[in-house]
């Protein structure tokens, strides 16, 4: 066997783990990959080439981050688990562009990693099998960080894919919907089947690319207000949006003053939060947030 073998089989995969006394931790959520051809989409939705860099959260044994080294100048590897750090530096040693990092990705200075890992890259695009416990709080820090990122192309839950990417009027329509489309552009790129893993997940999964923008879609007075307006829209999904708004802003009033400036931000008090647009929302913000409703109460 030589080290340049695919990792992602499953007979190396399971010959890698077993000869290094490996066993898998629940609670970091690790399923390795070991499938060539989802592998393969991952890597193309992410459209890297030489000039660019990969950030890659969760490697595992490298499966994922061999195919990146072929393909990016430049990878930076995030693995909270001191176990894999041995097994890493063994798979990926005929990759010297590749650099491991031990960490937590949730606590490290995003801004300082691409100073210092990417600062030859024309560009950068983050590409990773998430755990899917904590991929909603790893998604936002990357989009809310301002990083300059070109794409984010992730293996999560389907279910959680299908929120992000969901347009309003359905069930899956909420406000990580409105959270992600304010800074991405969401598309599905492919349902991955359980039998690609070891160990097998019990939830469906998708790989999903958000395509971060370069400014958001619409304009919004302050943002944190914003954002504020859509959690407190669907609070309660059953409830109107009158209902819910007044809950959050006006529960000492009546409501007249709420219903008038709905009526001024074009929007019937009987609809629900999940048939607003992301310029609906920007708009019921900024206009609460000109009426003086503004400033959070987080």
């Amino acid at each position: 066997m030589t080290m340049r073998e695919e990792v992602a089989t499953p007979r190396r995969t399971k010959e890698i783990i077993q000869r290094h006394g490996f066993s898998f931790k629940k609670s970091l959520g690790q399923n390795f990959l070991i499938d060539q051809n989802i592998l393969g989409k991952i890597v193309g939705a992410a459209d890297l080439d030489k000039s660019k860099g990969a950030l890659e959260i969760g490697p595992g044994i490298g499966a994922l981050t061999e195919k990146l080294a072929q393909q990016a100048g430049r990878v930076a590897a995030v693995e909270i688990d001191q176990r894999l750090l041995p097994i890493l530096e063994e798979v990926l040693e005929p990759y010297p562009q590749v650099h491991v990092i031990h960490g937590d990705v949730l606590k490290l200075d995003l801004h300082a990693l691409f100073a210092s890992e990417f600062k030859e890259c024309e560009k950068v695009s983050v590409v990773a099998n998430l755990p899917y416990y904590v991929t909603t709080p790893i998604l936002m820090k990357l989009l809310e960080a301002g990083l300059p990122l070109e794409n984010i192309v992730v293996m999560i839950q389907k279910e959680v894919a299908e929120r992000m990417a969901a347009g309003p009027g359905g069930k899956e329509y909420g406000s990580l919907s409105i959270a992600v489309q304010y800074y991405s552009e969401p598309e599905l790129v492919c349902i991955v089947p359980h039998s690609v893993f070891i160990p097998q997940p019990n939830v469906e999964s998708a790989v999903i690319r958000l395509k971060v923008r370069s400014a958001p879609p619409v304009t919004v007075t302050e943002e944190a207000f914003f954002f504020e307006v859509v959690q407190a829209a669907f609070a309660q999904r059953r409830k109107t949006i009158s209902n819910n708004l007044k809950s959050r802003f006006f529960p000492g009033e009546g409501r007249e003053r709420l219903e008038s400036l709905l009526a001024e931000a074009g929007i019937e008090p009987a609809r629900r939060a999940e048939t607003l647009s992301l310029e609906e929302f920007a708009k019921l913000s900024n206009t609460l947030h000109a009426a003086g409703i503004g400033g959070s109460k987080l």
